[in-house]
């Protein structure tokens, strides 16, 4: 599968101000595969070290962790010369090894012609010292649309939504509707996806996603201290729930009667530093910097993917492949929110910049818009309408109130412009900066 953060490690690669790479990422989302087929394809040999598997390595960053020891214990371990500039090394879970994530900040001062790129499923909640400016950050994310689109084998109609044009013969609206729908129903978790690739069956992709889900779970009791797992459990489960409301402000109560903020922050913070769930706070007054406006204790939580999200909550088949759009109707939109936010966050990585992610409420919560976002020096607020239906008084509202010079709404009409509104297809919306509109 083609990744297109893969186009980063090659300027990592190349970069003269290289540092040990450090990949975050959810469990199962790549992070192994992508750098393996990096080495792979980019290097002439490749060493990978699982700290989480091996026990045997961590004997090599028990004493000195000079560079030096560690190549020449390295070279012993796999009979192979460890060549700068050809080799490279891969420390994979390196959060198991504190030595090892200690290391990387005398790689960058001693030996950076050494390449090593690390990762670890649970790098935002493993303890000890952090090498604070000694490496390069990169994180990996469930496959995006358009990723998903040319994973199997939809190339023509990626490169026409690319180009905001689906005139090519064969290509219609219809088209990248049904496209989405089966994104939104397999979502991006490689092993889904290459289920579905391989059996061209959606029963396989969810037999994956199930298993993915119980793993996740099983890491609630490997990863978390005992008196944690039922809180985290909750929580998680709970997330389909919050998200069937029409207002989906999180509410501790719904967790269970009584509950309160202060017996499950760290459970949320836990599911939000390993990645598997997003966490958007709102922002009554739209002004920038946004983080500076931002209420922290009133915020909206996603899944990391839309197809964990859909088996999370028992969404049947059928209800993908309806001819009335009734899987846009499910949970009040919020398969459809959850598309946009991974499509935003995977902005991020295409910009090479921070996209500030929030939402609008009013304090009495009669009008809410479901993203705003800072680009630039811009507010943008987006309401995601999942249907035909294009009315949004929330909008609306924050319009009058605040007059943003760009306003984007997402449907499944076709793509037009109307004094500041922006009106994108849902298909459409990873190209949100390529629009000349905004720009």
């Amino acid at each position: 599968m083609k990744r297109e953060i893969y186009n980063d490690l090659i300027k990592w690669k190349n970069s003269s101000r290289r540092k040990p790479l450090l990949m975050y990422g959810a469990r199962q989302v790549g992070k192994t595969w992508l750098l393996k087929e990096f080495g792979r394809s980019e290097y002439k040999e490749t060493l990978y070290l699982n700290f989480d598997s091996e026990a045997a390595i961590h004997k090599y960053f028990a004493e000195n962790i000079s560079p030096s020891y560690i190549i020449t214990g390295l070279e012993d371990h796999f009979g192979k010369k460890i060549i700068p500039q050809e080799t490279l090394i891969i420390m994979d879970e390196i959060q198991e090894c504190q030595r090892a994530k200690d290391s990387l900040k005398y790689f960058n001062e001693q030996a950076p012609q050494y390449h090593v790129a690390t990762a670890g499923s649970f790098l935002g909640i493993a303890g000890g010292k952090f090498p604070v400016g000694q490496v390069n950050t990169i994180t990996l994310r469930p496959l995006s649309f358009y990723e998903f689109l040319e994973a199997t084998g939809n190339s023509l109609l990626l490169e026409s939504l690319k180009k905001n044009d689906l005139s090519n013969a064969g290509i219609t609206s219809v088209t990248a509707e049904k496209k989405l729908k089966e994104y939104m129903y397999i979502g991006g978790m490689p092993e889904a996806v290459n289920a579905f690739i391989e059996s061209g069956n959606l029963h396989e992709a969810r037999k994956v996603q199930e298993k993915i889900l119980d793993n996740y779970k099983n890491d609630f009791t490997k990863h978390i201290k005992g008196t944690d797992i039922p809180k985290v459990r909750m929580l998680w489960d709970s997330i389909p729930l919050h998200l069937s409301k029409e207002k989906k402000k999180f509410m501790y109560s719904e967790i269970r009667t009584g509950a309160r903020a202060a017996s499950y922050e760290n459970a949320l913070d836990w599911l939000v530093n390993t990645g598997l769930v997003h966490k958007i706070d709102r922002v009554n007054t739209p002004k920038l910097p946004l983080a500076g406006y931002a209420d922290r204790d009133a915020f909206k939580i996603y899944m990391l993917d839309t197809g964990l999200l859909s088996a999370a909550a028992g969404l049947d088949i059928q209800t993908f492949y309806e001819p009335d759009p009734q899987v846009y109707k499910e949970f009040k939109g919020a398969i459809a929110e959850q598309f946009v936010l991974q499509e935003l966050k995977t902005l991020e990585s295409r910009l090479a910049a921070k996209l500030p992610i929030y939402y609008w409420a009013r304090d009495e919560g009669k009008s809410e818009v479901d993203f705003i976002i800072q680009w630039r020096n811009e507010i943008i607020p987006i309401e995601v309408k999942s249907g035909i239906n294009k009315k949004s008084k929330s909008l609306e509202i924050y319009n009058s109130l605040y007059k943003p010079a760009h306003a984007v709404r997402t449907t499944l009409k076709n793509f037009g412009i109307k004094d500041n509104l922006c009106s994108i297809p849902l298909f459409m919306i990873a190209g949100l900066f390529d629009l000349q509109a905004l720009n």
